[in-house]
């Protein structure tokens, strides 16, 4: 059955792409990004960093060279990320603390409309739908979970990318069905003395990736480029005192000083949280409307406990 899986795997998702081919892909070298450069080697690779502060470009440059794929490498300035911020709270008109994420998808695809590419790939859903978080291997009902949150993905790059114009073209997301059908042990599996997320995608494309890129850690966004690097420069404007003072003023409950710098941006930006419409109930953190259904406040960040 393994076998049948791993196979069937790799054939929808070549039938994804070549459904849905893109010009330019949001390349962090990761395992996602490489099976989907892997699959359209035709396409550009653009890999974002915060000055030298990344290790996706290894990854990247490696199977960049592997494909012999036109790879730009996107080097981004301290001063520069820092002035971004509140231009991509504006668009996303948020201040969830993901922000230094969200900053590489917003200069990735602002680079991609700079060349003139209308459509790029990106690498969204392959974390939920096969278990790429580390926080997915201690949840008792991990199936469940898969399900609720495979009906409820939003993404960053679909806002950003509808800003700038550009097609945002997401081959996991389009297999979401079958992900669902596969077993949950075949996508938490151990090998080789280690607890491994994603195996069975790990395993389709085993033989056609380099190991190195394979069997790689999960790296988040803002780690492997660099973007959390951001987090020190952000804390490091808010005094212990004044954060202590800002959270007793506000009534939000902030995880950190960035979460408060960010909701601060988003008031001069943005303005009012927006109140919940109909079909939505309330965020218990900053009042604005969450779906029915879904676990986590686009606004805020704020996740809500699922229930049993």
């Amino acid at each position: 059955m393994r076998r049948i899986i791993i196979e069937d795997l790799r054939s929808i998702l070549k039938e994804v792409v070549e459904r849905n081919s893109y010009e330019a892909l949001l390349f962090s070298g990761g395992l996602d990004t490489s099976i989907l450069a892997y699959l359209n080697a035709s396409c550009v690779g653009i890999t974002v960093s915060l000055e030298s502060f990344s290790e996706d470009l290894h990854y990247s440059e490696i199977l960049a060279k592997f494909l012999n794929m036109e790879h730009y490498h996107r080097k981004v300035s301290i001063d520069e990320a820092m002035e971004a911020i509140p231009h991509l709270i504006r668009i996303l008109k948020s201040f969830d603390p993901a922000i230094p994420n969200d900053l590489v998808v917003y200069f990735g695809l602002k680079f991609a409309k700079e060349l003139g590419i209308e459509k790029v790939a990106t690498g969204d859903g392959a974390d939920e739908l096969f278990c790429g978080y580390s926080y997915m291997k201690d949840l008792d009902d991990l199936e469940t979970h898969i399900k609720r949150i495979s009906k409820n993905m939003s993404f960053s790059s679909n806002i950003i990318g509808k800003f700038y114009k550009i097609k945002i073209v997401q081959p996991f997301c389009d297999i979401v069905d079958f992900a669902l059908k596969i077993p949950v042990k075949l996508k938490i599996k151990e090998s080789g003395g280690k607890i491994w997320g994603k195996w069975i995608l790990r395993k389709a494309f085993e033989g056609l990736l380099p190991q190195e890129v394979i069997w790689q850690d999960k790296r988040p966004l803002e780690y492997g480029s660099g973007m959390s690097k951001l987090r020190e420069i952000i804390r490091a404007k808010i005094s212990d005192e004044e954060f202590e003072e800002k959270k007793r003023f506000y009534s939000l409950k902030f995880l950190n000083k960035e979460h408060l710098y960010f909701y601060e941006i988003y008031q001069k930006e943005v303005g009012e949280i927006p109140e919940p419409s109909g079909g939505e109930k309330t965020c218990p953190n900053c009042g604005a409307g969450i779906k029915l259904d879904s676990f986590h406040c686009r606004i805020c960040g704020y996740v809500l406990k699922e229930d049993k």
